[in-house]
């Protein structure tokens, strides 16, 4: 990488890396936290409390997105993530869950993902692209990891409300960082005719992509459902989970580090990307042939070959996007390929909690398994975009 792409791809980082993190803080204590407040008893409401964010935010992606390219990408993210920071203020002062609601979905309302995506793209170059996504991936999954340390301590000290001012605050950050360390846009993107939508939702290799965030979310999201009963039900008290989870992740890291960019660098994009599709698959199978008696050692490998699996499509799935798209199309791409995402995690939890309720866990990892293996139906045909230098 340049200097420059180094730098784009650091700030840009932090961008995803202070909001995710206020998020993910709030995440693991939110439904215990919201019982506390009036109206706090009704489980449909405090579902839709935490549930409302992903719904705005994939509503509103495609409009950023295309506003992105139409408006500038800079002024979109500001604007993104100073409504993020209103919604987490008013959360933080809500005294209702009704309140709380208004909050989230205010939060959700600041879809900034799709433009930050569509800047990364515009600053590197088609052959350090996988990369520069694979370090937003990783600041997504350590700040993941660290609210789940963080988040309990935190919540004892200064409540839900705390934790809300607090990813306010990470919002207003985020403003700093893209005023005054992120790169200024490329002056050809300012200068390119604007794209349709139409462009976005024709392209074969897009819809590829964009079926594929939903499934992967769609399928991450509904194995949380069950995973930590399991490894409750494997002797592990769920203040512990952590010492899966944390190696996991970590781990994780370091295997796509040393497999995805070499592969890549000599032309195995494509088998690398199969590859991990098809091991998810295999994951969904291993997790449920331990359902009957699930084991603590064979539940952390399960996980840690999960989140192989995940970081190098993370990677790989913005990156493709990125590159087939048109260029004076790309914040509508990446709006339409984040909408997509944000429905997936949606609909997995949802639909995960549903089959568990309703059929129960060994048919939740079969609806996983077979969802991973349509996708890899859908997949099979795409090819790598070759470099442009």
């Amino acid at each position: 990488m340049t200097a420059r792409e180094r730098r784009a791809s650091a700030s840009l980082a932090a961008i995803f890396a202070l909001r995710m993190l206020g998020l993910f803080l709030v995440l693991p204590v939110f439904a215990l936290e919201a019982a506390r407040y009036p109206g706090g008893d009704d489980p449909t409401l405090v579902g839709l409390a935490m549930g409302i964010y992903g719904l705005t935010q994939g509503i509103l992606q495609i409009p950023f997105g295309m506003a992105s390219d139409r408006l500038g990408r800079k002024r979109v993210i500001v604007a993104g993530l100073l409504m993020f920071a209103l919604g987490s203020f008013v959360a933080a002062l809500a005294d209702s869950l009704s309140g709380l609601i208004v909050g989230r979905s205010l939060q959700g309302a600041g879809a900034v993902s799709a433009a930050v995506t569509a800047l990364l793209a515009d600053q590197t170059r088609d052959e350090v692209r996988t990369k520069a996504m694979a370090l937003v991936g990783a600041s997504i999954g350590l700040m993941f990891a660290l609210s789940l340390l963080l988040a309990p301590l935190l919540v004892t000290h200064i409540g839900l409300a705390g934790l809300f001012t607090l990813t306010g605050a990470l919002a207003l950050a985020g403003v700093v960082v893209v005023i005054w360390w992120v790169p200024p846009e490329p002056q050809k993107h300012k200068d390119m005719p604007r794209g349709k939508l139409s462009e976005v939702l024709s392209h074969a290799g897009l819809l590829r992509l964009d079926f594929g965030v939903f499934i992967l979310h769609a399928v991450q999201l509904a194995m949380w459902v069950a995973i930590p009963t399991l490894l409750v039900q494997a002797g592990l008290p769920k203040d512990d989970h952590w010492w899966v989870y944390l190696p996991a992740v970590l781990a994780s890291f370091v295997v796509m580090g040393a497999t995805l960019f070499p592969l890549e660098q000599r032309g195995y994009l494509r088998a690398v990307f199969l590859a991990a599709v098809g091991l998810i698959g295999l994951i969904q199978l291993g997790l449920l042939w331990s359902v009957q008696a699930p084991h603590v050692a064979w539940l952390a490998v399960l996980l840690f070959l999960f989140f192989c699996g995940f970081n190098v499509l993370e990677a790989s799935q913005p990156s493709l996007a990125s590159r087939i798209a048109p260029p004076h199309a790309r914040g509508a791409a990446l709006g339409v390929y984040n909408t997509l995402q944000s429905l997936g995690f949606f609909a997995g939890g949802a639909l995960g909690g549903w089959l568990v309720k309703t059929q129960g866990v060994p048919a939740l990892f079969i609806a996983c398994a077979i969802g991973m293996g349509l996708w890899l139906l859908v997949a099979w045909p795409m090819a790598a975009p070759g470099r442009k230098r």
